[in-house]
């Protein structure tokens, strides 16, 4: 058991050492000339005065959190949260810190590559992906070792993580979806300038919030639901452990955490290999990484499977979870990418105006809700079944929770592929800022249209992992509560459907709200500075870009506090005030209604971003056509759908499951305190 830990705490520490390695590698490229490095300074300031000032609330957050888990629970859950949130923190800080730098170097090296131009955006995000398993295993498998297995401790590490990631997700989306909005509606459709135009006042606010939204943002979500997956699978598998138990020794235990281990070695390899593609075409490049280091994984859990088990019972769960999330990516894809007839379909429409482009958008984001959960469906009873859930109820749920470990068992490459997109849609920026030639944006948009794919394929996984893991988590809760069953005849866990089911749409009407609240601002504002400021328009003088980075970043430290405490209260007082039962049937509606509206969000978002870029590129119309105002407005729609509140359900229907487990002690005994009053 010990040698198991170690083998995967090493592999954890090589995935930071590979991290390392690829930022040194990108801080050897050119900065280009001095506008450049003028604008990407910019951009860092920003991002990083933004973090500052965010970890600066979070940091209140966790010590109140901390003191209420000594109160009632005690000092050791307390430091494994605090540790959670801290590592949590870390892989986003890291990740932003080298995407900041990357984004600069993509663009220089768009002058004279393509491939080299991927090559630096990919090796940004890798960092950003191997900081994500690299601190996820490590923090997991050394609060392990320290508490001498004691699985109720290390839960808080997975609250911890939770908790960081809906702030920072809910934050950064905030942050940068009001920049965006306000730069695309006043710049591009008022004063018809084009997208990140320096004379702009949004433009270097917009290019924060991809950095702070889409990378530190998405990190932390990430992180989340890697840490959840694997804490999700060792609640249970110390359940099937032990004496008159399924196995004798640690095998349930070990198992998780050698796989994650061997999923950061195909990580690792995937991003070599997708790092050094010379395939002309990106994706394709990308792809080829996903499917070697997907490949790697299911070997590798063959192979442990009989050596641990002595069987291929757990082989065929992990399988059936990989596959299911990479045949996930492929569907996202097919309906987000402009290479398939449902984009096509949406740039085709914009022809017709605005209304037409944002109803064939929600249209094709409530298609694209079918498979996903069909898929999820099969992944659930494949995974359930091959584990024995037929004899062994049990048995089964894990199964389950290690079908989660499988999709994200290569996150390393996930979130490498993912942050890649902003740091080309950044680079994408500067080159325009720094009215660098056409055929430079012409490389930054193919690079950022792939992204754009990308980020929707890792939300598809992210999504998917979610209801995984969510039922995992809650098979565990149900054992610490003595909850037997779901009885919709009672009326308490009817209301807790009910309630729950409600809580996602309450959540994504709060942060769609918000994005709104704070993009009228940022209009306002920018359409004072072109109104009041001479010479502005005709580029004679620079916009305050301070004024605009300053209302992001106050809209989103304000307007994340609500949705990011409701997502903790609200399952501590359902399931203090009327009981397990109420809370077991708040998490069930929480976790349906939240799946679907996460996916529906996240690809009606990527597939209208892809169709402004499709008629950007000169089908359907060009740039300054009826059609491509009219795709804009669409992506504005869009951008809240996927950039705040369709990633940040994931997060929140997780958030609540883990929540209900730590504090399922406190629930089975107190519990209830409604219902006592009114008897």
């Amino acid at each position: 058991m010990r040698v198991s830990l170690i083998f995967a705490i090493i592999a954890s520490i090589l995935a930071l050492g590979f991290a390392f390695f690829l930022s040194c590698g990108i801080k050897k490229a050119s900065l280009g000339n001095e506008r450049m490095r003028e604008i990407s300074n910019y951009i860092h300031d920003g991002a990083m005065a933004f973090l500052t000032r965010e970890y600066k609330y979070l940091g209140v957050f966790i010590i109140v959190v901390a003191l209420a888990l000594v109160t009632f629970l005690g000092w050791q859950i307390a430091v494994c949260f605090v540790c959670g949130a801290v590592f949590s923190i870390l892989a986003g800080f890291f990740g932003m810190k080298v995407a900041t730098k990357a984004n600069v170097r993509t663009a220089e090296a768009a002058r004279h590559n393509q491939n080299k131009a991927l090559e630096i955006a990919f090796s940004g995000g890798a960092v950003m992906g191997m900081c994500v398993v690299g601190l996820g295993v490590l923090g997991l498998g050394t609060l392990y070792l320290l508490f001498n297995g004691n699985i109720n401790f290390v839960t808080g590490f997975g609250l911890g993580a939770s908790s960081i990631a809906l702030f920072a997700r809910v934050g950064g989306g905030i942050y940068t979806k009001a920049a965006d909005v306000g730069a695309d509606l006043v710049g591009k459709v008022e004063k018809g300038i084009p997208e990140d135009d320096p004379r702009n006042p949004a433009v270097i606010a917009d290019n924060v919030g991809d950095n702070v939204g889409d990378v530190a943002g998405m990190g932390a979500d990430l992180f989340e639901s890697y840490v959840g997956s694997i804490i999700s699978a060792l609640t249970l598998g110390v359940l099937l452990c032990g004496a008159n138990k399924p196995f004798k020794g640690n095998e349930a235990i070990i198992y998780p955490f050698i796989l994650s281990a061997a999923g950061i070695i195909a990580s690792i390899i995937g991003a070599l290999i997708a790092k050094k593609s010379k395939n002309a075409e990106p994706q394709k490049a990308l792809n080829a990484g996903t499917y070697v280091s997907g490949a790697i994984v299911i070997v590798a859990a063959a192979v442990l499977s009989k050596y641990i088990f002595n069987d291929f019972k757990a082989f065929f769960a992990i399988a059936a979870g990989l596959i299911v999330g990479l045949a996930i990516g492929k569907i996202t894809e097919v309906y987000t990418s402009a290479d398939y007839k449902y984009v096509k379909s949406i740039a085709k429409q914009s022809g017709t105006g605005p209304a037409t482009t944002v109803i064939s958008g929600l249209a094709v984001g409530m298609y694209s809700t079918l498979w996903p959960i069909i898929l999820i469906g099969i992944g659930v009873l494949v995974s359930y079944y091959a584990m024995g859930g037929s004899s062994n109820s049990l048995m089964g749920l894990y199964g389950i929770a290690l079908s989660a470990v499988g999709m994200l068992s290569t996150t390393g490459l996930t979130v490498a592929v993912d942050a890649y997109g902003p740091i080309a849609d950044n680079a994408g920026g500067i080159a325009e800022m720094a009215k660098l030639p056409p055929s430079v944006r012409a490389v930054t948009d193919k690079l950022d249209s792939v992204g754009n794919t990308t980020a929707a394929i890792g939300k598809g996984f992210a999504i998917a992992s979610a209801a995984l893991t969510a039922l995992a988590l809650f098979a565990s809760y149900a054992q610490a509560t003595n909850l037997t069953s779901i009885d919709l005849l009672n009326p308490l866990t009817l209301v807790g459907v009910l309630i729950g089911a409600m809580l996602p749409f309450l959540y994504g009407a709060l942060t769609m709200q918000s994005v709104g609240k704070a993009a009228n601002e940022m209009i306002e504002e920018v359409r004072r500075q072109f109104r009041e400021t001479p010479g502005l328009l005709e580029g004679r003088v620079k916009p305050d870009y301070k004024k605009c980075v300053d209302i992001s970043t106050k809209a989103a430290l304000k307007e994340m506090l609500l949705p990011g405490i409701l997502a903790i209260v609200v399952p501590l007082a359902m399931g203090m005030l009327l009981g397990a039962y109420a809370l077991g049937g708040l998490i069930a509606g929480a976790v349906v209604t939240g799946v679907l509206l996460a996916i529906f969000m996240a690809n009606s978002g990527g597939a209208w971003d892809n169709a402004k870029k499709h008629i950007e590129s000169g089908e359907e119309g060009s740039k300054g056509s009826f059609a491509h105002n009219a795709a804009v407005v669409g992506d504005t729609v869009g951008d809240p759908f996927k950039d705040t509140a369709g990633p940040s359900m994931n997060i929140l229907i997780k958030l609540m499951t883990i929540v209900s487990l730590v504090f399922a002690p406190v629930i089975a005994k107190f519990g209830g305190i409604l219902l006592t009053l009114i008897k």
